[in-house]
C-alpha cells in the first residue's frame, strides 16, 4: 500500500519506518522545508528520533501534492493543534477524497471535537475516516519491539480491510467500530498520566500510582460512556493499555510533565525541557469543559485543571483527592 504520512515528529517518523521496513511505499511530509530536506537527504530525523536510520523506500517531502501523488491512505500524525490545517491543506489539494488515520490524540482546542470528528468536518464526503490508537512508544516501534494498537472506524468493513493489509509480525491490529470511544481513551488517558507523574515525583509510592491508574480509568470511562461510547473499549488496548502504559512508561512524555511539576519547575520550563509536544496539557481544558458539559465528576481532572490555571499547588492536589467524600466504587 501507498502510504503519506503528515507531519514528521517522533511518531510519525516511527510509523513511516515501520510501513517502509514491512513493503508499504511511505512519503512523509513536513510544512518545515527545511527539516524536509535535512531527513531526506541525512536519512535522519535527527530532532526527534535521531538514532534510527529511514528506510529507503521512505521519502520526505515538503511539497504535499508530490507527497499525496498515488497515495491510498493518508495518515495524520502531526499535534492536534495542526490537524485542522493539515486536512484542509489536503482536501485544497485535490486530495480529500482519500481514505484518512488521525494517530494523534486529544480535543481540538475550543472546538472539543475529537480528531476523526475533525476529520470529518473538514472531509464532509470522505465516508474513509478512521482512528490508530493504543498503546506505543515511539521509540520501540523504531527498535521494531513488538505492539497491539486500534484502527477504528465507523465505517468497519473499510477499517477492517485496513488492519489486515497492514497487520505485521511487530504491529498487531485490532479492527474497531467504536471509533468515539477509542479516541476518547487515546485523548484522555494523557491527562491522567500527568497525575500519575505527580504523584511518582512527590514519592507518593506505587499504592498512590495503583490508585491513580484505576479512579483514572473510572473518569474516563464516565465521560466516554456519557459521549455515547462502549463501556468495554475502556476495557482494552485503547483505554486501559494506553493509559498503564502512558502513566508507567519511562518515555511517556506527560509522565514526565507531571514528574517536572512535582519537582517545583514550572509547566513553561518542563515543556521547553521535553522538546516534544505533550498531548495532555492542552486537553486538559477541553475534558474539564466535557465533564461540564455532560454533568460528570472527573476529580482528578478538575484537579489538575486548577493546578495549570495556578489556583492550586501541587502538593495540595493528592491531599485534595484523599480529603474528598467517601463514596462507592
Amino acid at each position: 500500500m501507498n502510504i503519506t504520512i503528515l507531519g514528521t515528529g517522533a511518531w510519525g517518523t516511527a510509523l513511516g519506518m515501520h510501513f517502509a521496513l514491512h513493503g508499504h511505499g511511505v512519503k512523509m511530509w513536513s510544512h518545515n522545508a527545511a527539516h524536509a530536506q535535512i531527513m531526506q537527504e541525512s536519512r535522519f530525523n535527527e530532532r526527534y528520533l535521531p538514532d534510527f536510520r529511514l528506510p529507503d523506500n521512505l521519502n520526505v517531502f515538503s511539497d504535499l501534492s508530490q507527497a499525496l501523488t498515488d497515495a491510498e491512505l493518508i495518515l495524520v500524525v502531526t499535534p492536534v493543534v495542526g490537524l485542522r490545517d493539515s486536512l484542509v491543506r489536503v482536501k485544497e489539494a485535490g486530495f480529500g477524497h482519500l481514505p484518512v488515520l488521525t494517530a494523534c490524540k486529544g480535543f481540538e482546542l475550543d472546538s472539543g471535537l475529537l480528531t476523526y470528528q475533525v476529520a470529518q468536518e473538514v472531509l464532509p464526503d470522505n465516508t474513509k475516516i478512521g482512528v490508530l490508537s493504543g498503546p506505543s512508544f515511539a521509540q520501540e516501534l523504531a527498535k521494531q519491539l513488538p505492539c497491539a494498537v486500534c484502527l477504528a472506524s465507523e465505517n468497519f468493513e473499510w477499517i477492517k480491510k485496513v488492519s489486515a493489509d497492514l497487520n505485521t509480525n511487530v504491529m498487531r491490529l485490532y479492527a474497531n467500530d467504536d471509533v468515539l470511544g477509542v479516541a476518547v481513551g487515546g485523548a484522555v488517558k494523557n491527562v491522567m498520566a500527568i497525575a500519575t507523574g505527580l504523584s511518582d515525583g512527590l514519592g507518593y509510592g506505587l499504592n498512590a500510582r495503583a490508585a491513580l491508574v484505576t479512579r483514572g480509568l473510572a473518569e474516563i470511562t464516565r465521560l466516554a460512556v456519557a459521549m455515547g461510547a462502549q463501556q468495554k473499549t475502556m476495557m482494552g488496548l485503547a483505554g486501559m493499555g494506553d493509559l498503564i502504559l502512558t502513566c508507567t512508561g519511562a518515555l511517556s512524555r506527560n509522565r514526565k510533565v507531571g514528574l517536572g511539576l512535582a519537582e517545583g519547575k514550572t509547566l513553561h520550563q518542563v515543556l521547553k525541557e521535553i522538546g516534544h509536544v505533550a498531548e495532555g496539557v492542552p486537553t486538559i481544558d477541553e475534558v474539564h469543559n466535557a465533564a461540564a458539559k455532560y454533568q460528570i465528576e472527573m476529580p482528578i481532572t478538575a484537579m489538575l485543571y486548577q493546578l495549570v490555571r495556578n489556583e492550586l499547588s501541587v502538593k495540595d492536589i493528592v491531599e485534595r483527592l484523599m480529603q474528598r467524600e467517601p463514596t462507592s466504587e
